[in-house]
């Protein structure tokens, strides 16, 4: 897992501004809800009138609020207004500007003119209880007159205001006392929605357009809530295209460290890692990789700023109801532990069913010809839907497994909604709640559960992408047995290309035996060294010592008296000229594959390479020439042409050391024969080593290595071989008639006389 982190972490200040830019995203995302609210609520109930305590009041309204206000608090009220007798149809009191901007005391009014207010509008909405109370005050009243107090005018005319006008301030302080006592359980929504209610009463008085103000109100927080959500669109955009960018570079860097890595393997490291799971962990892996680093960056950072943010803005809505929210979290967290303990084990199965299937395939289409060849084609087939229904059955596994964690997200998300609804409904029957309150839950809610949501769709990607980050890994981190040293040496400038093998023992790593042993010669620029054995006698285990496919475990190679591990392996590539067993060809065409080792070699330079090769007779043949195209591997052209053009390939690069690695092979009598004097008339001044099977590629060569389980058995020319050596002598035995072995024999010993003459 912490791969994954580490790979995102390299570009840490692009994941600052994708983080800065989600925190603003979800400010937008989390203030709509509250504009929701406010629109239900404030818009629609209340017609737009949001203030709590009134800003414009009639003076006969505010002498009606007043009688219900202690004298104290009277002052406190009167202070904070200004007598307004010009800008409405009725004389009015109007809020200070320097009062209605400070929040104290307008919190303070709202104390002290909350239940005044409720109180007379209840007495002007003519209820029945305010009727029962008119009736009985006006009873009380006509017994105290009966007694001498004096009277102007008839009870029967009088409102309930003028009645409680008349009685003493004691008496009207007791009775607005004991109905503060009753209203005090009512919660405060009530008492809020009441002080509302009254202003846009007393707004309407004044002749103010309330139809007005309601457009206005709707207008202004609809282009708010529209502002935020163009905001949050633009944040999500910018979001994406950053978290897409540092993926991307992600997947780029990690291919090319991967690639990087595989280029500097030795032999080693290869059989390690086969050339199947090597594609896989440099495709699909990073793919894995690539995607998770998005998803992380576009859900696994943004979900818990979104849980977080809408728990905060949960609990200034409505604390009572947040354990409908617990719940859910609960519900979710169990079913991803579910999933994690059901769905991990496959997935640590998954990717090495992907280099599986890779590597039956590859297989198949390689080996074709043969299969069609020995007609196994039915038991290929079965070998293939094997890997393919196994590597199936896993994805269909996780997959169902991903089906089935929607649905119960969504029926936990849709519970979650009728829950706050069925709870809500209570709430707002009891007064404890409103509408848009309730709505604005309901998405506070859902933004918390699509936040933990995108977490669980994130736990199923997560365990296989962190599989591809360890395998990615494995290759980054191996360790290649093949290193540059420390301290360089360098070639001298006037080096012939003299290469010695000095006491040179070879075993591969984890063997319990030497392939080589004891090998010890020297190889002559203008001579040719030919090494020859049997099958599995370390003949092509020798030459791939001198490139450095493998070091050596004891003994020295040199190359002009300097170690060949003292020097950088490009300098000391770049002296050789290597063709390999295996005729290996890449796609492009034929010009490019012969300057391949000589890319900003001329014309003449590739046309003479492929001349001494014998590879002209076929290229002058073809319609294009030197640009006719070669396909992958070399698979439109014959064995015996692919190793021409090997051969070419080197013969441009000029090396001082040419090694052919039995590269004759597939070449006719003829042909190897031709090739072989032109090549002996270009490498006059260069060392040749060849690996051959055959007696006649290695007739002339002036030292002949005769290996045998590892060891030399044999060092010397032909005709000192045949003589000395039983193991070179079986072998060419094997190969030429005993005629041909005599004439072999004159012609050496002929040779040498004319040398001796000369």
């Amino acid at each position: 897992m912490k791969n994954l982190f580490k790979y995102a972490a390299s570009y840490w200040k692009a994941m600052i501004a994708i983080l800065l830019i989600l925190v603003l995203q979800a400010y937008c995302d989390l203030s709509l809800p509250a504009y929701t609210s406010d629109i239900v609520n404030v818009g629609i109930q209340q017609g737009g009138i949001e203030d709590e305590v009134p800003r414009q009041i009639a003076t006969e309204e505010m002498e009606k609020l007043l009688l219900f206000v202690s004298e104290d608090d009277q002052q406190t009220v009167m202070d904070a207004y200004t007598e307004d007798n010009t800008s409405y149809k009725k004389e009015a009191y109007v809020l200070k500007d320097s009062v209605a901007e400070d929040e104290h005391t307008l919190r303070k009014l709202k104390e002290i003119l909350q239940i005044p207010m409720m109180m007379t509008s209840g007495i002007e909405s003519g209820s029945d209880t305010t009727k029962q109370m008119e009736e009985k005050l006006k009873e009380q009243m006509s017994q105290g007159m009966s007694q001498g107090m004096p009277q102007s005018v008839p009870l029967d005319d009088m409102s309930m205001f003028d009645l409680l006008k008349m009685l003493p301030a004691e008496q009207r302080t007791t009775m607005v006392e004991k109905i503060e006592e009753q209203m005090s359980e009512m919660p405060d929504t009530i008492l809020d929605q009441a002080a509302v209610s009254f202003c846009r009463s007393a707004y309407k008085d004044l002749g103010m357009d309330m139809d007005q103000t309601q457009i206005h109100y709707l207008l202004k927080t609809g282009g708010q809530m529209a502002a935020l959500a163009l905001l949050g669109m633009v944040a999500s955009i910018m979001v994406a295209f950053l978290a897409s960018r540092v993926g991307a570079s992600a997947g780029r860097d990690l291919r090319s460290g991967v690639f990087h890595k595989v280029v500097g393997f030795s032999n080693n490291e290869f059989n390690h890692f086969s050339t199947a799971s090597l594609i896989t962990r440099s495709t699909n892996d990073i793919q894995q990789i690539q995607m998770l680093i998005v998803m992380l960056l576009r859900m696994v950072l943004y979900a818990p700023i979104l849980a977080i943010g809408g728990v905060l803005q949960v609990m200034k809505t409505n604390v009572s109801m947040s354990w409908i929210i617990g719940l859910a979290v609960i519900i979710i967290a169990f079913v991803v532990l579910l999933l994690f303990l059901v769905v991990m084990p496959k997935f640590k199965v998954l990717q090495n069913l992907v280099d599986k299937l890779n590597l039956v395939t590859r297989e198949i289409l390689t080996g074709l010809p043969v299969i069609r060849a020995f007609s196994t084609e039915k038991h290929e087939e079965e070998r293939f839907d094997d890997a393919n229904r196994t590597l199936t059955k896993t994805n269909l596994f996780v997959n169902r497994a991903m089906t089935f964690m929607m649905p119960v997200m969504m029926f936990v998300m849709n519970g979650v909604s009728v829950l706050i609804v069925w709870t809500g409904a209570h709430g707002i029957s009891d007064g404890q709640m409103q509408v848009g309150d309730m709505m604005a839950f309901i998405q506070y809610t859902m933004q918390i559960i699509m936040g933990f949501l995108m977490l669980c769709m994130i736990s199923i990607m997560l365990p296989r992408a962190a599989v591809a980050a360890d395998r990615v890994e494995e290759v980054l981190k191996s360790e290649t047995m093949i290193h540059d040293p420390k301290q360089e040496k360098h070639f001298p400038e006037d080096g012939k290309g003299v290469l010695t093998f000095e006491h040179v023992f070879f075993r591969y790593p984890g063997a319990d035996e030497d392939v080589l042993e004891d090998i010890t010669f020297t190889a002559k620029p203008g001579e040719t060294t030919a090494i020859i054995g049997s099958t599995g006698s370390g003949k092509s285990t020798l030459v791939n010592l001198i490139p450095r496919f493998y070091d050596v475990t004891s003994g020295d190679i040199t190359l002009d008296g300097v170690d060949i591990r003292e020097v950088k392996q490009h300098e000391l590539r770049e002296k050789l000229g290597y063709v390999p067993q295996k005729g290996v060809l890449f796609s492009g065409d034929i010009a490019s594959n012969i300057m391949f080792g000589n890319s900003h070699g001329s014309d003449d330079e590739m046309i003479e390479a492929a001349d001494i090769a014998q590879a002209t007779e076929f290229i002058d043949t073809k319609p294009e020439k030197y640009k006719s195209p070669i396909s992958q591997g070399g698979s439109n052209v014959s064995g015996g042409q692919k190793q021409r053009l090997s051969i070419a390939r080197a013969i441009a690069k000029h090396p001082q050391v040419f090694i052919f690695d039995d590269s004759f092979s597939a070449l006719d009598y003829k042909t190897d024969v031709t090739l072989r004097r032109a090549l002996a008339e270009k490498t006059s001044g260069s060392t040749v080593l060849i690996v051959a099977q055959r007696i006649s590629t290695i007739l002339h060569a002036e030292q002949i290595i005769v290996l045998d389980e590892g060891k030399v058995a044999g060092k010397g020319t032909h005709a000192e071989l045949l003589k000395n050596c039983p193991v070179y002598r079986e072998i060419a035995e094997s190969q030429l008639s005993r005629k041909e072995l005599e004439a072999a024999l004159n012609e050496q010993t002929d040779g040498k006389e004319d040398q001796i003459h000369g």
